[in-house]
């Protein structure tokens, strides 16, 4: 088995790569003067399992096509199989159509890495897991929820309230639940599909004086960890964080959050950043493990 890092994951392929005891395969990447991208593997992939690890965070649409370029780079040299590792798959919020017209943005992706030469995905907490089952390749969906949790209760955290901001996201807070051993609860959300803008229903928990943690998959502009936080406070809440898998923190988000009272935002490095504090590395590297075991 290979692990070839991608320029977006460069850290977490070469962790992943130490948990597995391998050396990274080392591949260069250039952007040309109009802003193609220029990809080489510099190493011998050659009847091996090539593991492309290469998230598509923003700016998605360059890092889908380094991803592309490196997969059909591993098969022309002759890679027995290709297996691509992407932590946030981009698009995959578009898995329905929801207004006439739209396309289904997550199935259009999976059929160009098909096209690629992509024989089989692992991917972390998809916005919508059953959307794997129609990909043209094996999909596999690992959650890292657990290490989140693990992370705060680590920090003693363990009489926390666990919230979900909103229904979708209730399997989340419950596999934080299970490992900080706390309550948890859920919100109900409402989007304007043609607006965007997200309120919350208000419910009642208990969290008076206590510290309370929202856990979500993603967290974008923010505005619905805003709206749970804001209510958590108005419920009496001590503190609150907010935890994601994904932490894309597009433009102020991270602003909005500390101004309504989010104490810290803890995140993974499948979007590389400053609140980036736990590594997908263990998880992944196990799913690569039982992949080569069979």
């Amino acid at each position: 088995m290979k692990i070839l890092p991608g320029p977006a994951s460069k850290e977490l392929g070469e962790r992943i790569a130490s948990f597995l005891g391998v050396e990274p395969t080392p591949v260069f990447f250039k952007a040309f003067p109009d802003g193609e991208s220029y990809v080489r593997i510099e190493g011998l992939v050659e009847g091996e399992t090539a593991v492309i690890v290469q998230t598509t965070s923003p700016p998605q649409d360059q890092r889908l096509i380094q991803l592309a370029l490196m997969v059909d780079a591993a098969k022309r040299n002759n890679a027995e199989t290709v297996v691509a590792v992407v932590p946030y798959l981009a698009y995959a919020r578009q898995d329905k159509v929801f207004l006439k017209g739209e396309p289904i943005s997550i199935e259009a992706i999976a059929r160009m890495l098909k096209a690629a030469g992509v024989d089989s995905l692992i991917t972390v907490n998809i916005h919508e897991k059953n959307v794997l089952a129609k990909f043209p390749f094996p999909a596999r969906n690992l959650s890292a929820i657990p290490l989140l949790a693990e992370h705060f209760k680590q920090r003693g955290f363990r009489d926390a309230f666990a919230l979900a901001p909103d229904k979708g996201a209730v399997g989340i807070v419950q596999e934080a639940a299970k490992v900080l051993g706390c309550e948890c609860g859920y919100l109900e959300k409402h989007r304007d599909r043609y607006t965007g803008l997200v309120s919350v229903e208000k419910r009642e928990f208990n969290v008076k004086g206590r510290t309370a943690i929202i856990f979500d998959d993603i967290i974008s502009t923010g505005g619905t960890i805003v709206a749970a936080a804001t209510l958590l406070y108005e419920l009496g809440a001590a503190e609150v964080y907010a935890a994601c898998v994904h932490p894309l923190l597009v433009g102020e988000a991270e602003k909005r959050l500390r101004e309504a009272g989010v104490k810290e935002v803890i995140g993974t490095d499948s979007v590389p950043s400053h609140v980036s504090k736990v590594s997908l590395a263990p998880l992944i590297a196990q799913a690569l493990r039982e992949l080569q075991s069979g």
